[in-house]
């Protein structure tokens, strides 16, 4: 008996320094950290607006404000109008609302433009005055249907869930308490009410994307330390779509239609975002399988996958949605800060510098549903979708497809540049993804320090960083990690002119040592050419980040649209291609790359992705071939790649080729059948 409480005994010291040293790690912390029972994570998030895009991106940004992103609320109005549920009126009470200030509130503070942060400050206040005695916040009335609008499901779990990201990024930059008022009370009124109105209760959404709530329920708990938010979130992982064992045991991935393709890339990380609770290594094996199996059935080389809207496979004629797009970024972001696998940052570059432009005007005023990696015909037309919006899924327009990218597009680039820079919890900085951009943030003993990002990357191999000390006088000693893309196979660092040696497979370089302002730290990462295999063995040319397509002469067309203007908007662009799109490669050249495909640099222009300005271009050679034709207004079906004879006319030529940035296309041919040489 008495060996039996000197047991008890020591397991309760034990149990009490653990968390001891939880609280005391956190309170060591600059910036918030997980408590424990949590895992403790390698990424800590900035402050909105801690990091501020410069160059290139700084225009992306600034064409948003200046686009449909600064002006939903004029181009919109029957929706984003004062007639919206989030507004108080009787409009639309669902999820379109909530997703536009997604993207425009942090678009806003890390800009610092009054305009926009006055744009959000109607709807930010009326969240907050919204909530009720039982902590319930949001519309709370549905109204009979009206064309256009969502006025029904006014108390589903999915709308708040998107507030609830939006009144997070509003309390990163404004420190406004009565977030946390506001979150404590819903989640009580969410812990009581869930057991008999769960997630699945008025939609089946809430179901997948309860991770997005589950994310901020854990990030509350590391503010407040409410016991109950533990038990909040576990009920929210255990009424959730089961992600970890259907990725791990189920079909899901290896079959066509059995997941909506925006519910795949939101719900994706919630088996990761669980992860910080229960410490259980199946749920980050899972979500790995599950980019495998994607890229495996149907993967597309963007970085994306076929999903018009449920699963459709690898054929490069398979549409992938917009909000796919922006909703992956995220996951993988927020993948990245706890995981801190570095692999997930190369992911997001390769779906921000390929996916997101080509997919989006470059006024910011018009985009594309689904997009296709071989795109040759941009035309209202009936496709081979799973789901068809009146034919207008390709098109540019503001409301063509569905409106749900009309209001979901906006937190791409404004989240990107928010993670570009993360806080390490050795108290240092951490640059992840690459861009130019400037970061203010607290090191060490919290001493403010600035480093500046100079790189026109993607388009260059080389980025500098350099160290500006708020007191210029002092030197300050913290670790500056940088991260070594996985297609980089020759990285060299020098600081101050001088190399710094590191082993040859690190992946996540660490430089520790005393920093003064005006110290630079050169990073060149040397980009060779690589053929990557797809659809029906079919070939993809990158390099570096990017991945590069075949330029194609594109003819824009303006229609106005007379038949449904009320649904799709009173006008739309087509765009038909003015140049031969049918070439393949020859086996000779895909087996020789660097000798095959020669590397011109142009010069960068403020807004560079756009065919004719594109900073770079890959000269090489292919062959026409004459049975691939238009089908259907598409590219028809994908020749065999290496197939036996394949028919070239009677007089086959190689030609000169130009390939360019994917994200500079609107039209294009991203995969290249192999011509097996006679």
């Amino acid at each position: 008996m008495k060996l039996f409480s000197l047991i008890i005994a020591l397991l309760v010291l034990l149990f009490s320094q653990s968390c001891k040293k939880a609280e005391q790690n956190n309170s060591k912390q600059i910036y918030l950290q997980n408590q424990f029972p949590l895992i403790e994570k390698p990424f800590l998030e900035l402050p909105t607006g801690a990091i501020q895009p410069e160059g290139w991106l700084k225009e992306m940004l600034i064409r948003q404000k200046t686009g449909v992103t600064g002006n939903l609320d004029q181009l919109y109005p029957a929706v984003m109008g004062s007639r919206n549920g989030w507004l108080g009126g009787d409009g639309d009470q669902w999820e379109r609302g909530p997703y536009w200030l997604d993207g425009l509130v942090p678009l806003a503070y890390i800009l610092n433009d009054p305009d926009l942060i006055s744009k959000t400050k109607p709807w930010i206040e009326w969240a907050l005055n919204s909530q009720q005695p039982d902590g319930y916040f949001g519309p709370v009335r549905d109204f009979p249907d009206e064309p256009g609008l969502q006025r029904n499901n006014s108390r589903d779990w999915w709308p708040k869930m998107v507030m609830l990201k939006v009144l997070k990024q509003y309390y990163s930059a404004s420190g406004d308490e009565r977030v946390i008022h506001l979150f404590l009370n819903y989640f009580r009124y969410q812990l009581k009410t869930l057991p008999e109105k769960p997630l699945g209760h008025w939609t089946f959404w809430s179901e997948y994307r309860a991770g997005d709530n589950l994310l901020n329920v854990l990030w509350l708990y590391n503010i407040t330390g409410e016991k109950f938010l533990l038990e909040l979130a576990e009920l929210l992982h255990q009424q959730s779509f089961n992600f970890t064992d259907e990725f791990l045991h189920g079909g899901l991935l290896s079959g066509k239609g059995g997941i909506h393709c925006v519910n795949l890339a939101q719900g994706i990380k919630e088996p990761v975002v669980y992860y910080q609770y229960s410490g259980e290594k199946k749920h980050l094996d899972a979500v790995k399988k599950a980019f495998n199996d994607i890229k495996r059935f149907h993967g597309q080389p963007q970085g994306l996958f076929g999903g018009d809207e449920a699963l459709h496979g690898m054929n490069p004629t398979q549409g992938s949605e917009l909000c796919t797009a922006v909703e992956m970024m995220f996951s993988l972001e927020t993948i990245l800060q706890i995981t801190g696998e570095t692999t997930f940052a190369d992911h997001i570059e390769k779906i921000a510098f390929n996916a997101l432009p080509a997919q989006i005007a470059e006024d910011f005023l018009t985009r594309q549903y689904f997009q296709q990696p071989n795109q040759v015909m941009i035309t209202r037309h009936m496709r081979n979708f799973d789901i068809n919006h009146d034919a207008t899924d390709l098109v540019f327009g503001l409301l063509t497809g569905y409106p749900c990218c009309t209001s979901n597009m906006h937190q791409g680039w404004p989240k990107f540049t928010q993670n570009l820079f993360y806080a390490t919890p050795d108290r240092g900085l951490a640059a992840l993804i690459y861009s130019p951009c400037k970061v203010k943030a607290m090191v060490a003993d919290s001493q403010m320090t600035e480093i500046e990002e100079i790189t026109n990357y993607p388009f260059d191999e080389k980025i500098v960083f350099k160290i500006n000390l708020q007191d210029t006088a002092l030197e300050v000693i913290f670790p500056f990690y940088l991260r070594i893309p996985d297609w980089c196979n020759s990285p060299e660092v020098k600081i101050n002119g001088q190399s710094f040696n590191f082993p040859e497979d690190e992946k996540l370089l660490k430089i520790y040592r005393n920093w003064k302002s005006g110290d630079l730290v050169e990073l060149a990462l040397p980009m060779s050419i690589n053929l990557t295999t797809w659809y029906e063995n079919a070939k993809t040319v990158e390099r570096g980040p990017l991945v590069y397509a075949l330029k194609i002469g594109e003819k824009k067309v303006k229609i106005t649209n007379t038949k449904d203007p009320e649904l799709y908007g009173d006008h739309y662009f087509e765009i038909l291609p003015e140049t031969v799109w049918n070439y393949g490669l020859t086996s000779a050249t895909v087996n020789n790359p660097e000798g095959s495909f020669q590397v011109k640099r142009n010069e960068i222009s403020e807004y560079p992705w756009k065919a004719e300005h594109s900073p770079l271009e890959i000269r090489t050679k292919g062959i026409r071939i004459p049975s691939w034709k238009i089908y259907n207004e598409m590219a028809g079906p994908l020749p065999w790649s290496n197939m036996y004879n394949i028919e070239l006319g009677e007089n086959p030529v190689e030609e000169d080729i130009i390939l360019i940035p994917y994200g500079c296309t609107k039209l294009r041919i991203s995969e290249f059948p192999v011509i097996l040489e006679r």
